[in-house]
């Protein structure tokens, strides 16, 4: 299976981005694992990133419910990027949020591949891989 460069966790709960942090280390898929704690953090990491011509993440697991900027706020910019930038991103929500609401808003960002239901289990890890990156 394709090792990944680097995956961003994008998600408010510290508990949360340390038990998914912790599982994607264990299952040795990527070079580098990034946190961040809001939408905005995201913004700038991707905008750091492309200014310094340094490597974009190839996975995002991105919360919905976050202080500051939120998931739908941060889809919001994050379509604002030039489409070279978005197409090497996978984009998976990942949230404890299931309801009818924000899985009908969610239809309308093409960036978005899936919704997973927390916690990350190493289950949707492998199938994620498998579908996107073997």
């Amino acid at each position: 299976m394709k090792r990944l460069n680097l995956i961003l966790l994008v998600d408010d709960d510290e508990t949360t981005n340390y038990l998914n942090k912790r599982l994607l280390t264990r299952m040795e898929i990527a070079d580098r694992i990034e946190v961040v704690t809001n939408g905005e953090e995201a913004l700038t990491f991707l905008n750091d990133a492309i200014a310094q011509g340094q490597p974009l993440p190839d996975l995002m697991f991105l919360d919905i419910k976050m202080p500051v900027m939120d998931g739908f706020e941060f889809l919001d910019q994050y379509h604002q990027l030039p489409e070279e930038y978005q197409k090497c991103i996978l984009v998976m929500m990942l949230t404890s949020s299931a309801s009818f609401y924000d899985l009908e808003k969610l239809k309308k960002y093409n960036a978005v591949e899936q919704h997973i239901s927390k916690p990350l289990e190493e289950a949707h890890v492998r199938e994620i891989l498998k579908q996107h990156f073997a």
